[in-house]
């Protein structure tokens, strides 16, 4: 496969149908903010087609026009794609781990909960870009799909609660979709249990909600104390998905990753 620019990209209409919840967000919020990145496997006509945003991959078409090497692109990234995909993934990299994800659509509408005095939930400004920076490399994923995170911090879409000028959780909209908002949320790990995560959430839930759209909410299967933050925040479970979490490119001549 090979990239090419989002201005000439094929009608993607019959590969990613639009105003679906969860990862499906992720090709609208590609074009619209022009963080993506497209891969064909042919310019004319293509059969196989990819989008990537953050470390987040979307794989579709005809995995028998994938050449070899054709996925290396997508190494170390988290790619989700029909079943039929699965073993051209699987000789494309030394490990291929499956992963349950569950999505979640927010339903019922709940109160903020009060925080503790000295901390402050607002939503983010542009001058927030250093404060985002500041949260370190380990938390880079809940920004990387706006670019930058001035990007985020002045586009409108995130809540956080400050203290002091820290960032002590944040919740904000990592995939924009044209009826969906797919957020995203982290707290500090000194500050959990202060509820400050349900607070930056409801706040941003309501925020989209004014905007015309519903919140969206993927979390792993595993991950209980974001199953329940979803839960708390009103989220109700819409479907199940599995995306799989690749490894490196197989040199050639190297055995594959094992189909767990």
């Amino acid at each position: 496969m090979f990239e090419i620019p989002s201005h000439q990209l094929p009608s993607l209409t019959s590969w990613f149908p639009s105003g679906t919840p969860g990862p499906g967000a992720l090709v609208e919020h590609a074009l619209s903010t022009g963080t993506g990145r497209w891969w064909v496997d042919r310019a004319i006509r293509p059969r196989a087609l990819a989008v990537a945003c953050g470390d987040q991959v979307l794989l579709r078409g005809d995995p028998q026009a994938l050449a070899v090497g054709a996925l290396t692109p997508f190494a170390l990234s988290y790619v989700e794609a029909p079943a039929r995909f699965g073993p051209a993934l699987y000789s494309a990299f030394d490990r291929v781990t499956p992963w349950e994800r569950m999505v979640y659509v927010h339903q019922a509408p709940t109160a903020i909960p009060p925080v503790r005095r000295g901390v402050t939930v607002r939503r983010l400004s542009a001058e927030d870009a250093l404060a985002l920076d500041s949260l370190g490399s380990d938390s880079a994923w809940i920004h990387a799909t706006w670019g930058r995170t001035v990007n985020l911090a002045s586009s409108g879409y995130g809540w956080a609660a400050f203290a002091d000028g820290r960032v002590l959780a944040l919740a904000c909209t990592r995939f924009k979709g044209s009826a969906y908002e797919d957020i995203a949320v982290l707290t500090h790990p000194d500050r959990r249990r202060e509820r400050l995560a349900l607070a930056c959430v409801t706040a941003l839930t309501r925020d989209i909600a004014a905007r015309g759209r519903t919140a969206s909410w993927c979390c792993s299967r595993d991950n209980r104390p974001s199953r329940l933050l979803a839960w708390t925040a009103g989220f109700r479970l819409a479907r199940e998905y599995v995306h799989h979490v690749t490894g490196r490119p197989v040199p050639r001549g190297i055995p594959a990753a094992v189909p767990a």
